[in-house]
């Protein structure tokens, strides 16, 4: 086996690449300047066939954890889990396991594109791409040459060609598993929260792949959140910042007399009204507290962050305002895929008709629901476990109705107790069209009525979209259409 622990070693040497999608990809072609032997794997034999017509290497899954000792390292796709069959072969057999963004920063840092970058890593269950995107757009409004990538845009490795000075990064819990050696010049964790639990196995573990991001000289942690606090003050980082929405005591970046205060990089400097931050909430002010804490570790002045703010929209399915009818708003939050990022949606409004459900990827959901009743007027529930989601909001909030679509496919609909006013099931016909167009077109009319005006149906659902939807974004599309059409 070969030592590739330098990347001057990686001439000639036999790597396994998993994942066949975007960042497979992007790892293939970053690999191929450097003289490696790559072979590709990857659970679609479509995708294989494909690229094996493109004159790349490659090799089905078991034959992978077959053949396992004949490769000198793995970079892997970040979907990929530890306990999937071909990492935990090459952890078995001691081979080196790299993420794409353990390659990006070893190749940054080797000097193949020029000077390093700085890094500035976002990372935290909730507000990441908002946050990452006010970042750049601060960076940007100092006329910085920033480049926005990572788990939002492209990936890391297809951008170290671009000319530029600093890279902000938004890292998933995932990337930062298989990225062991990144440093950044700063990175925030935002909260910890339970989320995906099925893949890393504990809340323990998902917080210290979350903490990666605090090893740079620079650590940056929302004081407001008891595990991202805990994370800041065992961090390694020669400087450590926190946040908070009271006032900053030394150290930290808050809020003061209505303004962001930077009291950390200076002495009570202040930044920005908290009342002009274009994002709905507290949320809002937390993420632009973060942003703009990395962005003053880089010397970014106080009228930059002002400015960036001031043109600030949030990114597609982050709290979008899809219509508002009848004294009625509707908000599509579909990237609010766990329940903590569902909380910091549902708690930016008054009264809200919550439509929720999907896949929970193992997170309580009791919590968030305990804490969310007092602004709850309805619920429309769907997808895989929305009976969990159901049976919280019945311990936690008896009084508020509660309606369970199913599909006529589902094969089994648990009883309820349908004298029970407040909570009730609904088949949904689907033979007329597809099932995603027709759960949404049942979803909004549900929600329109138990609406009034001054009401707002959001759609944030606390679970992931894969049971019925592609993705965040086909589930927020859909949820737009079908409000579109509703409203005429």
């Amino acid at each position: 086996m070969r030592d590739v622990n330098e990347l001057a070693d990686l001439t000639g040497a036999s790597v396994l690449v998993t994942g066949a999608r975007v960042t497979g990809q992007a790892i293939l072609a970053a690999l191929a300047p450097l003289g490696v032997r790559a072979t590709l794997t990857d659970d679609s034999p479509a995708a294989l066939a494909t690229f094996a017509g493109q004159g790349t290497g490659v090799i089905d899954p078991g034959a992978a954890v077959e053949q396992i000792a004949d490769f000198d390292l793995v970079v892997t796709s970040p979907g990929f889990p530890p306990t999937a069959p071909v990492l935990a072969a090459a952890a078995a057999a001691g081979i080196p396991i790299w993420g794409d963004v353990e390659l990006a920063w070893r190749l940054d840092q080797s000097g193949r594109y020029g000077a390093p970058r700085k890094w500035l890593v976002v990372t935290g269950t909730n507000g990441k791409t908002t946050t990452t995107s006010m970042l750049h757009a601060m960076l940007e409004a100092a006329g910085r040459r920033a480049v926005l990538c990572g788990n939002i845009g492209d990936p890391v490795l297809a951008v170290l060609d671009h000319p530029c000075e600093l890279l902000a990064v938004e890292l998933s819990s995932f990337q930062l598993h298989w990225a062991p050696s990144l440093r950044p010049e700063a990175g925030v964790v935002l909260n910890v929260a339970e989320d995906h639990l099925d893949w890393h196995g504990s809340m323990a573990a998902y917080a210290q792949d979350k903490a990666r991001a605090l090893a740079g000289r620079v650590a940056v942690g929302g004081l407001d959140d008891a595990v991202a606090a805990g994370l800041l003050a065992t961090a390694p980082a020669r400087v450590k910042v926190g946040f908070r929405l009271g006032e900053p005591a030394a150290g930290e970046v808050g809020v003061r007399d209505g303004m962001l205060v930077d009291n950390a990089f200076a002495d009570g400097l202040a930044l920005v009204a908290a009342d002009t931050i274009p994002v709905a909430g507290p949320v809002g002010v937390l993420n632009a507290l973060a942003a703009a804490a990395l962005a003053r570790a880089v010397d970014v002045p106080a009228g930059s962050i002002a400015e960036a703010l001031a043109t600030f929209r949030v990114g597609r399915h982050r709290a979008e305002v899809v219509a508002v009818a009848d004294g009625i708003t509707y908000v599509d939050d579909s990237k609010a895929t766990n329940p903590h990022a569902a909380l910091a949606s549902v708690t930016a409004y008054p009264r809200v008709v919550w439509v929720a459900g999907g896949l929970l990827k193992g997170a309580s959901i009791d919590e968030m629901v305990a804490a969310a009743t007092n602004r709850l007027v309805g619920a429309v529930l769907i997808g895989q476990d929305r009976d969990v989601i159901g049976e919280a909001l019945s311990r936690h909030a008896p009084d508020v109705p509660v309606v369970e679509l199913v599909t006529g496919e589902d094969s089994e609909v648990p009883e309820k107790d349908e004298s029970a006013v407040t909570r009730v099931t609904r088949v949904i016909p689907v033979e007329a069209q597809p099932v995603a167009e027709a759960v949404m077109a049942a979803v909004v009319e549900t929600a329109r009525g138990l609406a009034r005006p001054g009401d707002t149906v959001l759609l944030a659902p606390a679970g992931a979209s894969f049971d019925q939807f592609t993705s965040y974004g086909h589930r927020g599309d859909t949820f737009a259409a079908a409000v579109r059409a509703a409203i005429g």
